[in-house]
């Protein structure tokens, strides 16, 4: 980035000497709202076609005007651009190279707007695209979700509460589950899109502008759905990035419990799954560690997103309006909110999905350990529910049934065995109700295959909301 000290800022002319070079340094933001340029050069290009549209430029200002910023987003894109600390922020770089290159056309630019509302502008525009991008990557992580579903739709694996196990639950299940989750990000990051689709731009400093602007105009040229209503409010209204930073936090949270989730079942204590290596590391003093580090690094990321919700909300509490410097605050946090949320998206779509392999095949990299899933849920009395739902269908009162299924869980901790290995006689000793059919509940197949109601474990159910999930990404 160059030094130039010397540049001529365009606000001096009501100042009698030049800003202290490390307030200069220290006010600038120039290092972190430059990746704003597209969207400044093409709200620039929107506000010229309106100004031109109204009367205040020329048609041949107007062309300047667009085909100078156009060459200088080329500029940019091209890494000759030189960025200045000196000129403070994206905006005023971008002016300045403009009236470089094509002389007092590129003075008028600025006419009926302030920073106050290019910048809010800005971001908003710079926040939809990246929701956009944000949410073909949620999408195509939910994908992966209902793929690896409907893979393991049959396949059993405990169910816990309180980390304990519970019933026989379907690993199919268990991702529909998360899949839910997700779904309802996705559904809170359409909403909150709508809400950063407003345009500030137009407000100017505080209180509009005298010249006859097309507030319309300018909106429809930049895609926004509505225009800010209140001048005051359009230029320090910054909700629409606390929303989308606290939607990021329990996007995260949600990823977070995934991770612990992945943690676990990765461990040798659980061997549920293992994790393919290219998504895992190794120990440099301990030769056989195999480390989940893309779910333990999502897990701590999920600290840093809901510390920026935090440094946002502090950010704002205390602002009188209109705009004040604090603002320039918010975009640090909010971009790397942004980051952190692309990044932890793609990789977990890459780790829960399958690639191709040169040599045809497909290889999937999260691997299920069926025979370590079923012979947990086997261990851990997993069907002793369905033994109480058996009673009582026999006629027994659920509190009868629950203290019955208890005492035979009691001879099964002492005797080291499941429901299911008991002899018949054995369970038959607890209530007369007992018949022969029992087994037919107590095996861990029949627990999950009764359960075929909507939104339960069957792998019937299972496949049937995996279709439905898929239809609904579909749309």
């Amino acid at each position: 980035m160059s030094e130039k000290t010397t540049v001529e800022k365009p606000w001096t002319g009501r100042f009698t000497e030049p800003t202290n070079a490390f307030v200069e340094a220290f006010t600038a933001s120039v290092g972190f709202d430059q990746r704003m340029y597209r969207q400044d050069i093409h709200g620039s290009i929107a506000h010229a076609r309106m100004l031109a549209h109204v009367g205040v430029l020329t048609t041949a200002e107007r062309d300047a005007i667009i085909t100078g910023l156009n060459d200088i987003l080329a500029e940019i894109e091209s890494g000759a651009f030189q960025w200045s600390i000196a000129l403070e922020d994206v905006h005023m770089n971008i002016e300045k190279r403009l009236t470089d290159r094509i002389g007092d056309a590129g003075k008028k630019l600025h006419t009926g707007r302030s920073r106050n509302d290019q910048v809010a502008t800005d971001v908003r525009l710079y926040l939809r695209d990246e929701i956009d991008a944000i949410a073909a990557e949620l999408k195509r992580l939910q994908t992966a979700l209902i793929d690896l579903a409907e893979r393991e739709a049959d396949t059993i694996m405990p169910g816990f509460t309180h980390l304990q196990t519970a019933q026989p639950i379907t690993f199919g299940h268990h991702m529909l589950a998360w899949n839910e989750m997700l779904q309802r990000d996705a559904e809170r990051l359409i909403d909150c899109r709508k809400r950063v689709n407003t345009m500030p731009l137009g407000s100017a400093a505080l209180a509009g502008t005298t010249y006859p602007i097309d507030r319309e105009f300018t909106a429809r040229e930049l895609g926004f759905e509505r225009i800010c209503g209140n001048s005051l409010d359009g230029v320090s209204d910054r909700d629409f990035a606390i929303e989308f930073t606290a939607w990021a936090s329990i996007l995260l949270m949600h990823m977070s419990r995934f991770s612990e989730e992945l943690i676990l079942w990765s461990s040798q204590q659980f061997a549920f799954v293992d994790i393919s290596d290219a998504f895992c590391t190794g120990s440099s003093i301990m030769p056989q560690k195999k480390n989940p580090d893309v779910p333990e690094l999502v897990r701590g990321k999920s600290g840093r997103v809901i510390g920026h919700l935090m440094s946002l909300i502090t950010l704002m509490k205390s602002q009188p309006l209109a705009y004040n410097k604090d603002n320039q605050e918010d975009k640090e946090p909010l971009f790397d909110t942004i980051d952190t949320v692309k990044g932890c998206l793609r990789v977990y779509a890459d780790m829960m999905g399958c690639t191709d392999q040169p040599d045809g095949t497909r290889k999937c990299h999260i691997s299920v350990k069926k025979d370590n899933m079923r012979e947990a849920a086997r261990r851990g009395f997993s069907t002793a529910t369905d033994l109480a739902d058996y009673l009582v269908r026999k006629g027994v009162p659920f509190r009868d049934a629950h203290e019955i299924v208890g005492k035979a869980v009691a001879l099964g901790v002492k005797t080291q065995r499941d429901l299911s290995e008991m002899k018949l006689e054995e369970l038959q000793q607890f209530s007369a109700a007992i018949d022969a059919d029992v087994f037919d509940v107590l095996t861990l197949e029949g627990s999950v295959a009764a359960r075929n109601h909507l939104g339960g474990t069957a792998p019937e159910q299972v496949r049937a909301a995996a279709k439905a999930a898929r239809a609904r990404l579909a749309g």
